[in-house]
C-alpha cells in the first residue's frame, strides 16, 4: 500500500462536494484502475469525476457507465464476503473462481507495536486478555446486549482471576461500552472506546488471547490476526462473512425472521440476540480459555 487517503463521508450522506474533492485530488495521482469495493452509486462517482480509464465493481445500485468492468453478483445464491470481493481481481463472471474460495485474508503486526500498546493502556499481563467488541456501525439489531456482555465479563472473572477485559470500538459505541462497564460487577474491564487509534486497537487485538464481538470491522480483524474468536450473529449471515481463525465458533439461532440484514429489528423484538443468553457465548469461551 504506497499511500492511504481517509474520506470525510458520514454514512447515509450524499457530501458531493467532498466527493468532487477527492476526486480532484485522485485526478492528479494519473491512476489508471479504481477498484469501488462499496456497491453504492455515492462511491462509484468519485473514480468516475477522477477520470480514471478503468473502474472495477459490482452492478450495486445501477451503475451502468459509471462503473465500467462491471462484475455481478448471483442474487439467489451471493458469493460470500473474501470470493465477493476477491473476484474484482478477475475478469467478471458468475462462476467463483476456485483460486478465491478458500482465501484467508490475514495481518500482521510487529511485536514492538503490540507491547507498546499494552505499556500505554496499562494492561495487567498476569492473566488472559480478552476483547470485546460490542458495537455494530451497521446498526442496533447487529448488537448483542450490553448487559448480556457485562453477565458475560462477570463470568470470565469468576473463572479467570487475573483476566483482562478491553472494550474496543469507535466514540459511537462509547456509550453502549459504559452501560457494560457500569453494568459488570467484574472490575477489570477498560473501557477504550473512542479513546485509542484505529492502529492501537488493531494492536491489542494483536496481542489478545480471544475476542467476543458481534458481526463487526473489528471482528474480521481478528479472524485477519487468527486470534480465536467467539462471534454473535442476528440479523447477519455467518456464512457469508464467517470468521477464519483456526479456533472461531460463530454463534447463530437461525430464527425464521433471520437473517433480515436490516440495521434495526423490523419486528421490535431483537430475539435473534435477545435469545442468546450470556452463558451461550460463555460455553465456547470458556472451552477457549481453558487451553490457554
Amino acid at each position: 500500500v504506497e499511500q492511504i487517503i481517509e474520506t470525510p463521508f458520514q454514512h447515509g450522506k450524499l457530501q458531493l462536494t467532498e466527493r468532487w474533492k477527492l476526486a480532484k485530488l485522485l485526478r492528479k495521482c494519473g491512476y489508471a484502475e479504481a477498484y469501488i469495493l462499496p456497491n453504492t452509486l455515492k462511491y462509484a462517482l468519485i473514480p468516475w469525476f477522477a477520470g480514471i480509464p478503468r473502474r472495477v465493481g459490482y452492478r450495486g445500485e445501477t451503475r451502468y457507465g459509471i462503473v465500467n468492468i462491471m462484475h455481478r453478483d448471483e442474487k439467489f445464491a451471493p458469493r460470500p464476503m473474501v470470493p465477493f470481493y476477491s473476484a474484482l481481481a478477475d475478469k467478471p463472471s458468475r462462476i467463483v473462481s476456485p483460486a478465491t474460495a478458500g482465501l484467508r485474508p490475514a495481518l500482521h503486526v510487529s511485536d514492538q507495536i503490540r507491547t507498546e500498546a499494552l505499556k500505554k493502556y496499562r494492561v495487567d499481563q498476569r492473566g488472559p486478555l480478552i476483547i470485546f467488541a460490542p458495537g455494530a456501525e451497521f446498526g442496533s439489531a447487529k448488537r448483542w446486549p450490553g448487559t448480556y456482555f457485562a453477565r458475560l465479563a462477570d463470568l470470565i472473572i469468576e473463572s479467570e482471576r487475573f483476566a483482562q477485559i478491553i472494550l474496543l470500538g469507535s466514540p459511537g459505541d462509547r456509550e453502549v461500552c459504559e452501560e457494560i462497564t457500569t453494568a459488570a460487577g467484574a472490575i477489570a474491564l477498560i473501557n477504550l472506546a473512542g479513546k485509542t487509534t484505529l492502529d492501537e486497537a488493531i494492536a491489542l487485538i494483536a496481542a489478545s488471547d480471544a475476542v467476543v464481538s458481534n458481526d463487526s470491522g473489528l471482528l474480521h480483524i481478528a479472524s485477519g490476526f487468527n486470534r480465536p474468536v467467539v462471534a454473535v450473529y442476528g440479523p447477519t449471515d455467518p456464512n457469508h462473512a464467517p470468521p477464519f481463525s483456526d479456533i472461531s465458533h460463530a454463534l447463530f439461532l437461525g430464527l425464521s425472521c433471520a437473517p433480515c440484514r436490516q440495521r434495526e429489528c423490523p419486528l421490535g423484538h431483537h430475539a435473534c440476540m435477545r435469545d442468546m443468553p450470556p452463558e451461550m457465548v460463555w460455553q465456547p469461551l470458556h472451552q477457549i480459555l481453558q487451553t490457554i
